[in-house]
C-alpha cells in the first residue's frame, strides 16, 4: 500500500476518517440482509391480500409471500432512484460532504422504524425512505475518495478505499444473523441504527475538499448539461446498461436467498455466504486495483462478469453448503471487482465538476435493476422456483458481458480490444 505513503498528513487523515465512517455505515446496512426476508414474511403473516389506499380510492393485490417480500426489498431501491440523480447534482455544487453526512444520517434512523412499522405498505415506505441513505452515502463517498486520489493511482487508491464494502458484508451480515437467533430482530434493529449514527458522527469530522479547477472538463465527452443527452451517449449509456444487468443479479440474491436456504431446508446461516462472499470480494479489490492503472479497467469487468455468471449457474444447481460457499465466493470476487472498476471507469471519463451526477448515473443502473428485481422476479419465483430465477440470473451477467465487449468503446473491435485487456480506453480524459 505504498500509495498512502505519498499522500499528505492531512489527506492520510481524512482519508482514514472517511474509511472507518464507511466501515459503519456498510455494517449498519449489512447487518439487515440475513434478517430483513425472514422478518417480512413473518410480518406478512401468510396474508397474500396486499393493499392500497389514498384517500377515497383503495386497491387491492393477491400476492405470494415471495412476492411480499420482493416488493418490500425492492422498495429499497426506489429511494435511490428518486434522490440519486439529485444528490450527485448536490455532491458537485455543495460538496462531498454534506451528501455524506445525509445517507448516513438516514441509515441511523431508518432501522428503529423496523421497531415500529409492522405492515407490508408501511415497510414498503420504510425501505425506500432508508434506499436514501446508500444513494447518498456511495455517491458522496466515491467522489470524495477520487478527489482526494493521485490520477496515476487512482483504480488502486479506489480498491483500497472500497474495501468497507466487503469488510461490512464479512461482518455485517454475520452479527445479524448470530444476533437475531440469540436476541431477536429488535436487538438486530437497534445495533443497526447505533452503527449508522457512528458513522455520521466519524464522517462529520471529515475535512471537505476544497473546490478544485479542471483543466480537462472542456475534453469531457459528457460535458452535456442535460441529462437525457449524456444519458446517451455511449461512454455512459453502456456501463449503465452493464450496471442495470448486475443490479437485477444482485437484487435477486439479496431478496430471495435466506427464502431459498429455508426452502431446501439446508443447514447454512445465510451470515455465511456473506461473509465468503466478502472475503472473495476484499480478495479481488486488492488484487485488482493497481492492476488496473497498469492494464486498464475493461479486463477486470469483463472478469467480474463472467464470475457473476459462473456464481449463478453454481446457485441454481447447489445441493450442499459447500456448492453454496463456492457460488458465493464467485459472486464476491465478481461484486468486489466490478464496483470499483465501474467508479474508476466513470472517473477515467468524467470532470470533477461533473463526477457526483455521472456516478448517480451509472450506478443508477444498478439501482433501478435492484428495484425491479424484487417485484419482478419475485412474480416468477413461486411458478418456477428459485433455482430458475439463479439460471435466469445468469443468463443476465452473459448479457451484460456481450453488451460490455460489443459496446464500450466507439466501435466492436476498440471494445473487444479493450475489454480483453489489449486496447485504451477511447472515452478516457488526458491527465
Amino acid at each position: 500500500m505504498k500509495v498512502f505513503k505519498t499522500l499528505e498528513r492531512q489527506k492520510l487523515q481524512n482519508l482514514f476518517l472517511l474509511f472507518v465512517a464507511g466501515l459503519s455505515f456498510w455494517l449498519s446496512l449489512t447487518a439487515l440482509l440475513p434478517v430483513l426476508p425472514s422478518y417480512i414474511k413473518v410480518m406478512s403473516a401468510g396474508e397474500r391480500s396486499l393493499t392500497f389506499a389514498l384517500g377515497s380510492w383503495n386497491t387491492s393485490l393477491l400476492l405470494s409471500v415471495q412476492s411480499q417480500v420482493g416488493f418490500v426489498m425492492g422498495c429499497f431501491a426506489i429511494g435511490l432512484l428518486m434522490f440519486r440523480s439529485s444528490l450527485g447534482q448536490m455532491a458537485d455544487r455543495r460538496g462531498r460532504k454534506i451528501v455524506v453526512l445525509i445517507g448516513t444520517i438516514v441509515s441511523g434512523i431508518a432501522p428503529f422504524g423496523y421497531l415500529y412499522f409492522h405492515s407490508i405498505p408501511g415497510l414498503m415506505a420504510l425501505r425506500a425512505f432508508h434506499g436514501i441513505s446508500i444513494a447518498a452515502f456511495t455517491t458522496g463517498y466515491s467522489a470524495w475518495v477520487v478527489d482526494l486520489s493521485p490520477a496515476k493511482q487512482r483504480g488502486e487508491l479506489i480498491s483500497y478505499m472500497s474495501l468497507v464494502i466487503p469488510v461490512g458484508m464479512a461482518l455485517g451480515p454475520m452479527v445479524g444473523g448470530y444476533v437475531a437467533e440469540a436476541a431477536g430482530y429488535t436487538t438486530v434493529f437497534v445495533l443497526s441504527g447505533i452503527a449508522g449514527i457512528l458513522a455520521f458522527v466519524l464522517a462529520s469530522q471529515v475535512g471537505e475538499t476544497p473546490k478544485l479547477e479542471t483543466k480537462v472538463a472542456r475534453d469531457s465527452a459528457l460535458r452535456p448539461k442535460k441529462l437525457l443527452q449524456r444519458l446517451k451517449h455511449p461512454a455512459l449509456l453502456t456501463p449503465t446498461s452493464v450496471m442495470l444487468c448486475v443490479g437485477l443479479i444482485f437484487g435477486t440474491l439479496i431478496s430471495f436467498l435466506p427464502l431459498f436456504i429455508e426452502e431446501i431446508q439446508l443447514d447454512l446461516n445465510v451470515g455465511l455466504f456473506y461473509a465468503v462472499a466478502a472475503i472473495a470480494s476484499f480478495i479481488s479489490r486488492v488484487l485488482t486495483g493497481r492492476a488496473s492503472d497498469r492494464y486498464g479497467r475493461g479486463i477486470f469487468i469483463s472478469g467480474s462478469l463472467v464470475c457473476y455468471g459462473i456464481s449463478m449457474v453454481l446457485l441454481s444447481y447447489a445441493q450442499s453448503p459447500q456448492a453454496f460457499l463456492i457460488a458465493a465466493f464467485f459472486e464476491g470476487a465478481g461484486a468486489g471487482t466490478i464496483v470499483p472498476m465501474a467508479i474508476a471507469l466513470m472517473s477515467d471519463r468524467s470532470a470533477i465538476d461533473e463526477r457526483g451526477l455521472v456516478y448517480s448515473i451509472c450506478i443508477g443502473g444498478f439501482d433501478l435493476g435492484m428495484a425491479i428485481a424484487g417485484p419482478i422476479l419475485g412474480f416468477l419465483a413461486e411458478p418456477i422456483g428459485y433455482r430458475n430465477l439463479y439460471f435466469l440470473s445468469a443468463i443476465l451477467a452473459a448479457i451484460a458481458l456481450l453488451v460490455f465487449i460489443s459496446r464500450i468503446n466507439k466501435d466492436f473491435l476498440s471494445s473487444w480490444r479493450f475489454a480483453t485487456g489489449r486496447g485504451q480506453d477511447f472515452y478516457a480524459l488526458k491527465t
